[in-house]
């Protein structure tokens, strides 16, 4: 007898963003879009990516039909992507003739869950970055400014790699919603982000012997420019991107810590000269 397998409907919209989180997802490689999208992403359990406007075939009505078609099933996941602009009455951002913090707001109570892809969608990112014209917020503090309960998860980065957004996937799929102990105070996956990328740097040891990079592309630890992988916590240095071949650090680029509320503000400037007082006071406070 065929196994049966259970299907996820999901529905993806997109907000005040770049599109460079579902452009992200598409150069994911194991799995590829393609298998992600048509086969099991687990045993047993695969999903069916009902509404995402960069990747479906419909436009204007026939594709607001899909969603409305989606929302009166009884078990989708919500994913968001991209801040929720509040100013205006939200026109600032809409999806047909709404205004996307109208539609979170309807759809996400009847989701099981939400998953914030990118940074602006789980803490408000470069479009809540001041002065902020369109008052732009995060996902979860929309759903909280409305009373809404609903699970989510957050998946930070500018963008964030695709495993990132994969693991966090299967994690929902093959084990439910996650304890509080399996989730940080900022809504991520510790299974995820629970690694300090400072901790993991490879060039860690040029930190730890005080062998600082005085200019971008220079050997030794960035941190005397900028770098902010002491204060971002992400898989980067054990991962990369496009299966390893890149990330920041590896390319002789400090870490900007996109996947931390306040970024892109809280994390500037990106490039730093400290003088010999600060450096010292890092060097301590790091060790």
């Amino acid at each position: 007898m065929d196994r049966q397998t259970e299907t996820y409907s999901v529905i993806w919209l997109q907000g005040a963003a770049c599109t460079g989180c579902a452009i992200s997802l598409m150069n994911s490689s194991y799995p590829k879009l393609s298998n992600l999208l048509i086969d099991e992403v687990v045993p047993g359990k695969s999903i069916e990516l009902k509404f995402m406007a960069t990747l479906m075939g419909a436009t204007g009505e026939l594709a607001l039909e899909v969603l409305s078609r989606t929302e009166a099933e009884e078990d989708y996941m919500l994913v968001v992507e991209g801040a929720v602009p509040t100013g205006a009455d939200g026109k600032y951002c809409t999806v047909g003739e709404e205004p996307i913090a109208d539609q979170v707001i309807r759809l996400a109570p009847k989701a099981t869950a939400v998953v914030n892809v990118g940074t602006c969608a789980a803490y408000g990112g470069i479009p809540s970055g001041a002065p902020n014209p369109t008052e732009a917020v995060a996902v979860s503090e929309h759903l909280n400014n409305q009373g809404i309960d609903t699970p989510y998860l957050n998946v930070p980065g500018c963008p964030p790699e695709p495993s990132w957004f994969v693991d966090t996937l299967a994690s929902v799929m093959l084990f439910g919603l996650p304890e509080a102990d399996q989730v940080d105070d900022i809504g991520r996956l510790t299974a995820v982000y629970g690694e300090l990328i400072h901790d993991n740097c490879p060039r860690r040891g040029d930190f730890a012997n005080g062998h600082f990079a005085r200019h971008v592309g220079e050997e030794g630890c960035l941190v005397e420019i900028g770098c902010k992988g002491p204060y971002a916590n992400a898989p980067c240095p054990n991962r990369g991107w496009h299966d390893g071949l890149n990330w920041a650090i590896k390319n002789n680029h400090p870490c900007i810590g996109c996947v931390e509320p306040g970024f892109p503000d809280l994390m500037s400037p990106f490039f730093e000269k400290f003088g010999p007082e600060e450096s010292e006071e890092m060097y301590r406070r790091l060790k």
